[in-house]
């Protein structure tokens, strides 16, 4: 009896203590650390709201957004898109300054705008990790753009060599086979309505290079590929309805109806890539030569590695998982980043006339009437003064952010551990002191030596991010842009409907309301 007593309050005791133990964390976490921090930032010169349990500023932020949506911007010479896109953050560094900081949840971001402190956030990449990614974002985004170190450090050698430009050339085909897909359907479409039609560009952009990522990621499994693609669409509008909430941990193992059909999504994508992925196995071992795709150049590029290491080596190659990782990469990157360049580019010359006649003048010069080569896209020096200047006012990436797991000497900032740091690629491409007074303003001429003599630094421009992580595809992006910009300036002008409402909306800048256009056949 002793012995049940005891036993039993040797248990109560354990009990007791891992509850005193879990209490303590959650508390250190929701209040005693956040609160070390900010005091800790204060000491530094940074300003920013108070801590607030648990939501930080999250809540604020989420009710300027819905005010923001709510109603669209005036489109003006003025493109200054940050309080709609990112009011809170916009207002944050009005009311305190660039040097200030907002809460995501119990975590403190400070803002970085400096292009030295920019450049070292970048190159740095032992100091300044990738946060931990939010698991359901696994679900959606895996690849190389969520790994560190070693793991990170095999995979930017492997892919690299699928972007070379002879791969990009071999892939061009593929874009001409979507693109004169579109400009068909849009010559029928002008043909039945006469000499002038209204169309919303953004659903046939989103189209157009949601095919040419099916076509040069997987080739000959275009339909496999286009499948894929829908699946990852309906994850993507899961996984952000996921993200727009708090985090709470372990509530994606609950068995929610979303969380199920989240799951059941992945499955389907997974099985659909590894049947694709194994045939082409298949193939290789018999004998065939690799696909001028983006997957055969993966493949063929994994294969020479693990030759090179040694098949028994574990730091050689890729695994089958791995390459399903990269393969979701390709099509949500390759896709999103694409079809909102093109769909600004479009609304930027629909509201420019001037610089669309001038892309159009240079595009009939290098090709007169003639398809569009690798080559001469090449020399395209106005089409890409434009396209740059699109990404510098509307930025797929809108803020970067990385963390610090040591206390870093950032700049005149000294970091503690566990502050994030948070890049605004919006705001850093709208910085006065950095551009100009019209730094809000679409000026293409600002790139016309290019981007190095755009601004007094490179890590002022950061589209695609920057340092040895700088987006590996955007050479991709780039072709596939300049090459469906060339073929819609030859066969069509055309401005933006009096209906066009300016509504910039997340995520990634996308046109809330869609771009309606009146387009006329040349």
């Amino acid at each position: 009896m002793e012995v049940a007593v005891a036993s039993w309050v040797a248990l109560s005791l354990v009990f007791v203590s891992i509850v005193v133990r879990w209490a303590w964390g959650v508390l250190d976490w929701l209040w005693l650390k956040p609160k070390k921090l900010e005091r800790y930032l204060r000491e530094q010169g940074l300003k920013g709201n108070s801590y607030r349990l648990f939501y930080g500023d999250m809540k604020e932020n989420s009710v300027m957004l819905a005010q923001a949506k709510s109603k669209p911007m005036n489109l003006s010479s003025s493109h200054d898109i940050a309080s709609r896109f990112i009011p809170f953050l916009d207002q944050t560094v009005k009311t305190y300054g660039k040097n200030s900081f907002v809460w995501i949840g119990p975590i403190p971001r400070v803002n970085i705008m400096d292009p030295e402190d920019v450049k070292d956030v970048f190159t740095k990449l032992d100091d300044f990790r990738r946060p931990a990614t939010n698991p359901l974002m696994k679900l959606l985004i895996t690849g190389i753009a969520s790994y560190e170190d070693k793991k990170w450090a095999k995979h930017r050698r492997i892919i690299n060599p699928t972007f070379h430009a002879e791969k990009l050339k071999r892939m061009l085909p593929a874009f001409h086979q979507s693109c004169d897909q579109m400009i068909k359907e849009w010559e029928s479409w002008v043909s039945k309505q006469g000499s002038s039609w209204e169309l919303d560009v953004w659903p046939s952009l989103q189209n157009l290079t949601a095919d040419a990522i099916s076509r040069t990621a997987f080739g000959s499994s275009y339909e496999e590929g286009r499948k894929i693609f829908k699946l990852l669409k309906e994850q993507t509008a899961y996984t952000i309805k996921s993200l727009q909430s708090v985090y709470i941990p372990g509530w994606r193992f609950l068995p929610t109806k979303m969380n199920n059909r989240m799951t059941q999504v992945d499955k389907e994508i997974t099985g659909l890539l590894k049947g694709i992925i194994n045939k082409r196995e298949q193939a290789i071992k018999a004998g065939e030569a690799t696909k001028d795709d983006l997957l055969g150049a993966l493949m063929e590029s994994n294969l020479n590695d693990i030759q090179e290491h040694g098949k028994n080596n574990k730091d050689a190659g890729m695994s089958t998982e791995d390459v399903i990782g990269e393969c979701k990469l390709f099509y949500y990157a390759g896709q999103e980043t694409t079809s909102v360049l093109l769909v600004w580019t479009v609304v930027l010359l629909g509201q420019n006339q001037i610089w669309q006649d001038r892309a159009r003048q240079e595009v009939l010069q290098v090709f007169g009437t003639n398809k569009p080569d690798f080559d001469g896209l090449t020399h395209l020096k106005v089409v890409t003064m434009i396209l740059l200047e699109v990404l510098r006012l509307y930025p797929a990436l809108v803020v970067l952010s990385r963390t610090t797991n040591k206390t870093i000497q950032l700049g005149k900032f000294s970091l503690p551990a566990g502050v994030e740091v948070g890049l605004s690629t919006l705001l850093i491409h709208r910085d006065k002191e950095l551009w100009g007074d019209d730094a809000n303003e679409f000026k293409p001429e600002r790139f016309s030596k290019g981007v190095s003599k755009a601004t007094n630094s490179p890590f002022s421009f950061i589209p695609f991010g920057g340092g040895p992580r700088i987006c590996i595809g955007q050479n991709f992006a780039l072709t596939e842009a300049k090459l469906a910009i060339a073929l819609i300036l030859q066969h069509f002008t055309f401005v933006l409907s009096p209906s066009y409402a300016h509504a910039p909306s997340a995520p990634m800048i996308k046109p809330q309301y869609g771009v309606p256009i009146i387009l006329q056949k040349r």
